[in-house]
C-alpha cells in the first residue's frame, strides 16, 4: 500500500512539473509583443465615431482619449500606433484574423468580452445610460412604449435586450454608432439613446444640445483593452506602461484634458 501511495505520489507530482514546464514554454514562445516591437507599429482597431474614446476631427484625424493613451503608450516603446476603423459588430472577428493588434475604444468589459479576448486592467469607470430630448421623459416608467436607439454590437444593446425598460419599450433600434443615433433623436425618429454617460455627457456639451441623462442607468461598467487570448506578453507590456503612466501622473493630465479632472 505504501508503495502505491508513492507511486501516486510521484505521479501527481511529475504531471504538475509537466504542467508548470508547459506554462513556461508557453510564457517563453509568446512571441506577441517581440512581433509588434519588430514591426515598429502597433495597430489599434475602433469604431471612429465614438467620442471622446476615439472620432474625427473637421480635418478627419482620429483623435480622442483613448488615442492619446495609446500614442502616450506606443513612444514609451518606441513604436508607431495606427489606428484602424472596424466594424463594432465585428471587432473580435478584425482581432482573430490579425488586422489589428488590440481593441482600445471605450470597450465595456463583460462576461463574453473577458471569454473571447485577454482583456487589460480595467482603466476607466462608466454608467449606461438613458438620454432624451423630451424633458417630459424624467425615469424609466415614462419611457414605456417609446423608441429607444442604441449601438449594434454593444454591451448596451445586449444590457438593453435583456432589461425591463427594454421590454417595454415601443421599440429598439440599433444603429451602426452612437452619433448617428443621437442625431436620429434631434430629429425625432426615437425618443431616447441608451449609451454610455461618457459619451452622452460629451456629445452634449460638444453639441450644446439641451438634452438630459435620466438618472435612472442600468449599470456600472469599467472600460479595459482586447487583446487575442494567446498575447499575453503584448497585453502585459501595455498594461505595465499604463501603470507607469498612472503613477507617473501623465495618464491624470490626459484625463484632465478630456474630461476636465
Amino acid at each position: 500500500m505504501k508503495k502505491l501511495f508513492a507511486l501516486l505520489a510521484c505521479t501527481i507530482m511529475l504531471s504538475a512539473c509537466n504542467e508548470a514546464k508547459n506554462e513556461t514554454q508557453k510564457v517563453e514562445t509568446d512571441e506577441s509583443f517581440n512581433k509588434v516591437k519588430t514591426a515598429g507599429v502597433f495597430v489599434l482597431g475602433l469604431d471612429d465615431s465614438f467620442p471622446p474614446m476615439g472620432f474625427r476631427d473637421k480635418e478627419n484625424n482620429i483623435i480622442g482619449f483613448d488615442i492619446d493613451l495609446a500614442k502616450e503608450v506606443c513612444a514609451r516603446l518606441g513604436i508607431e500606433l495606427k489606428t484602424q476603423p472596424i466594424s463594432w459588430d465585428a471587432k473580435e472577428q478584425e482581432l482573430n484574423t490579425g488586422k489589428i493588434d488590440c481593441i482600445w475604444n471605450g470597450m465595456s468589459v463583460d462576461s463574453a468580452r473577458a471569454k473571447a479576448m485577454n482583456l487589460s486592467d480595467p482603466y476607466l469607470k462608466n454608467r449606461m445610460i438613458f438620454t432624451v430630448k423630451d424633458k417630459a421623459l424624467a425615469n424609466l416608467e415614462s419611457l414605456k412604449g417609446k423608441k429607444i436607439a442604441v449601438q449594434n454590437g454593444s454591451t448596451a444593446q445586449k444590457l438593453l435586450d435583456a432589461s425591463e425598460a427594454g421590454k417595454a419599450a415601443k421599440e429598439i433600434v440599433p444603429f451602426d454608432d452612437n452619433q448617428t443615433a443621437l442625431m436620429d433623436l434631434e430629429k425625432g425618429g426615437v425618443d431616447a439613446v441608451f449609451l454610455d454617460e461618457i459619451v452622452a455627457k460629451y456629445w452634449i456639451v460638444t453639441n450644446a444640445k439641451d438634452y438630459t441623462v435620466l438618472e435612472e442607468g442600468l449599470s456600472d461598467e469599467v472600460y479595459a483593452i482586447g487583446f487575442r487570448k494567446k498575447d499575453q506578453a503584448l497585453r502585459d507590456t501595455v498594461n505595465a506602461v499604463l501603470k507607469a503612466m498612472q503613477a507617473d501622473g501623465k495618464f491624470a493630465e490626459i484625463s484632465s484634458k478630456w474630461f476636465g479632472k
